[in-house]
């Protein structure tokens, strides 16, 4: 880091003493670029009857280039994003919560869009958030519709809202961005785009290139790297505005892990995965290198948008491939050949896999000659670490001298390829004296999902986890075929000071498991019923002031995954829903923009994943067991405020409060009605102060978040905790031919706090340390 940013700060030297000729220009230029910004994006939200924000440009600015786009929201009333580390470099622990509803590990109840396309889900095992669509410096905005959300909406998993993450268009003129980023941790990032100008009669296009790389703050063990390639285009043809983008994102991530809360109270600094390989398997299986995401995500849409006489049309088609890998490393080998005692076991030996059919056992220790060993009579283990310790046959100790350890590495495979249709249309006219717009559309997507897990040998369990590239087990081979179809039609009339709205949207999904190696399947259907939508807006007759109200019945489809668990009884299951309600004010004026809603959300027939009983620890065999059932719903209600104020030219302000009661519905056993639902924030705040003139800009951000409950009993009660953001910068100006120079440092969690972050399976991660980045950005 301190290598890295002294590169930096010569670089800013160096052209401060070359006088920057061009400065002034730019300055003016560049607060030109800022004033425009400020009118366009500080507003509180989109004229419509439910609450929605946007982010502001002081909301990137608070965050890194190299972090995940997924934090920029962090900010806005209602959500709470929680990442294993600052850069997000982490799908795993990466979580998202918003009214109670989450995106984490168990859990997919919001939807994700980009540039309004489906994103394909957000579940760990074959989905992608954002993230992986987008660059940080190719992000444009994020628009946030909480709870009743738009109902053109594309998603099947939006119960508490979505998430549209915005892509910037091409300039018109041509030139070379670039942008470097170093920080703590080892973090690196070199970022390159293209912007060509018009290259065609009215199109304009850019290329661009990242490729980052950080370690993780626990133990820096982790070797996390991320390539990314994006492009995009705008062209008008003959009437007809095209865009096209293409993104195709490489990565490789080492997890976090989650932790109790008795361990976060004996030390917050650490997740218990090790950095170092011991040769003793039961320790090693929380080696961090062991637990690694590997994931490609190639998308891309083509959009065409065009008038046929008095209504508007706009359709695209997109593709999207998503192709990873999970991994572990159990502290055994599977036994699933009968080779007779006394024999060498097949499993350790280079050869042709089994392919599926039945566990046998397990091996932990063999001789010189791969036969398989049992402990010693009577002899207890020593071990303690990790999960409290582990029984006499996962002990070196418990074994003759000589004895070898054997374990595992094991893969999760998956492959996704998605391709989409979407068709708007809007026709605004006039119906006596109230004007009327009426706009509808459909949404098909075909997928195959498809997943297999396999066992490899490490080759030697003493010496580091290397395994053979040829497994010898195959545990499972599927594939989930599923067709989506979606309808909507909303119609608006204002009569006047007041807009109202009426719409109806409807799903249509089959899902279908195919057993490749038994050749078995299981279909079932998850269409909804018909979705109501309905709203009012009111424009007071104080200036700015409106007054909203919206319902919505929001829908999930029963996921792929679900189908996943032998023990699930499909028939039994019935597709989520969310009745969501809001009551608002929203406020606008040139200085002053502010809102105020409250609402109330019936959830129902929330699926729930119940795994079998195992002892303390990862089974890492639950491929095939436990099952998801029906568990009641949820009931929230709620309050959220923002504000957003420019005190004159140069400084800003922004607050929002939230304010969430969500308590499980008609629960179980495992979910107590009354109770609140573990992990939901019920009290948040944020307090910004934003700084700028011709050449320097800084700011400053808190925030709070209120205790939280870590598990469904209510027995256990995470702390609150404030994280504090900072950043500065300066513009130098111009070196020719190197234009626009900008320096920027920013620091999270600047008072380093210690806390626990998100949560899911009644357990947390904890909330990333300090972490500082310097970058560098100019264009040529």
């Amino acid at each position: 880091m301190k290598y890295q940013a002294s590169i930096l700060l010569t670089i800013a030297a160096l052209a401060s003493q070359a006088g920057l000729a061009g400065v002034d220009e730019d300055a003016d230029k560049q607060q030109e670029q800022d004033k425009a910004v400020i009118e366009e994006v500080t507003v509180v939200g989109k004229r419509v009857s439910f609450q929605n924000n946007v982010t502001t440009e002081p909301m990137l600015q608070q965050q890194s280039e190299i972090t995940s786009p997924l934090a920029v929201i962090d900010n806005l009333p209602g959500v709470l994003v929680n990442e294993g580390d600052t850069f997000g470099s982490d799908d795993w622990s990466t979580t998202v919560s918003i009214r109670g509803f989450q995106l984490s590990l168990d859990e997919q109840q919001l939807g994700i869009t980009v540039d309004g396309i489906a994103n394909g889900n957000s579940n760990y095992g074959g989905g992608a958030k954002a993230n992986r669509y987008i660059d940080s410096e190719n992000l444009r905005a994020v628009e946030v519709s909480q709870g009743t959300a738009d109902i053109a909406s594309r998603s099947n998993e939006a119960l508490g809202g979505t998430l549209n993450f915005t892509t910037i268009d091409p300039g018109m003129e041509s030139r070379w961005i670039t942008s470097y980023t170093a920080g703590s941790f080892d973090a690196q990032k070199m970022y390159m785009r293209y912007e060509t100008g018009e290259i065609l009669p009215q199109t304009y296009a850019w290329i661009s290139a990242s490729s980052s790389e950080n370690t993780d703050w626990i133990n820096q063990s982790a070797e996390n790297t991320r390539q990314h390639l994006a492009a995009k285009f705008i062209s008008t043809w003959r009437d007809v505005d095209w865009t096209g983008y293409f993104s195709l994102d490489d990565v490789a991530e080492d997890n976090y892990q989650r932790v109790s809360l008795e361990q976060f109270r004996t030390n917050p600094e650490w997740d218990r995965l090790t950095a170092e390989w011991t040769g003793v398997p039961w320790v090693d299986q929380l080696y961090r290198k062991g637990w690694s995401t590997l994931r490609d995500n190639t998308f891309a849409y083509l959009k065409a948008a065009f008038a046929l006489g008095d209504v508007d049309l706009e359709a695209n088609v997109y593709f999207h491939k998503n192709i990873g890998r999970g991994d572990w490393v159990p502290p055994y080998v599977v036994d699933v050949v009968a080779d007779g005692s006394g024999h060498s076991e097949s499993e350790l030996q280079h050869g042709t896999p089994v392919l599926g059919g039945d566990v046998l056992g397990r091996l932990y220790f063999v001789d010189a000659n791969g036969v398989a060993l049992s402990p010693l009579a009577g002899c207890t283990s020593s071990l303690t670490f990790p999960y409290g310790g582990a029984g006499p046959e996962y002990d070196p100790a418990c074994y003759p001298a000589g004895a070898i350890p054997v374990g595992s590495y094991r893969h999760t495979h998956y492959e996704k390829k998605r391709l989409g249709f979407n068709l708007d249309f809007n026709w605004e006219s006039r119906i006596g004296a109230a004007d009327n717009q009426l706009r509808g559309g459909l949404w098909l997507e075909d997928y195959l999902r498809k997943e297999s897990r396999d066992w490899h040998r490490i080759i030697d369990s003493r010496a580091g986890f290397e395994f053979d590239n040829m497994p010898y087990w195959v545990q499972y081979k599927r594939e989930y075929p599923v067709n989506t179809a979606m309808l909507y039609l909303d119609d608006r009339m204002e009569f006047g000071d007041l807009s109202v709205h009426l719409g109806l949207k409807q799903f249509f999904v089959d899902l279908e498991r195919k057993d490749v190696f038994n050749g078995t399947s299981i279909t079932i259907n998850s269409d909804s019923d018909p979705l109501l939508s309905a709203g009012l807006v009111y424009t007071t007759p104080v200036d700015g002031l409106d007054i909203f109200a919206g319902y919505a019945r929001n829908f999930a489809a029963i996921k792929d995954e679900v189908l996943e668990r032998d023990a699930s009884a499909l028939t039994n299951l019935t597709p989520e829903t969310a009745d969501n309600l809001d009551l608002g004010l929203r406020y606008v004026s040139r200085r002053l923009q502010a809102s105020l809603t409250g609402y109330k959300i019936d959830f129902n027939n929330r699926l729930t994943f119940i795994a079998p009983d195992s002892p303390a620890g990862i089974d890492y065999l639950i491929g095939t067991n436990g099952s998801y059932v029906n568990t009641g719903g949820i009931r929230s209600t709620g309050l959220e405020a923002a504000l957003t104020w420019n005190l004159g030219e140069n400084w800003r302000l922004y607050a929002s409060f939230t304010n969430n009661h969500s308590t499980y519905a008609g629960g179980s056993v495992d979910f107590p009605a009354s109770n609140v639902v573990y992990g939901s924030a019920e009290n948040m705040a944020v307090l910004s102060l934003d700084w700028r003139n011709d050449r320097y800009f800084a700011g400053v951000s808190g925030k709070w978040v209120g205790e939280r409950w870590l598990d469904a009993a209510n027995t256990e009660r995470i702390p609150d905790y404030l994280v504090t953001d900072l950043y500065a910068g300066v513009r130098l100006g111009s070196l020719q031919p190197i234009e626009d120079i900008q320096l920027k440092m920013t620091v999270n969690n600047a008072l380093d706090e210690r806390y626990l972050g998100g949560v899911a399976g009644q357990a947390a991660w904890l909330g990333a340390a300090r972490t500082a980045s310097m970058n560098l950005h100019f264009s040529l």
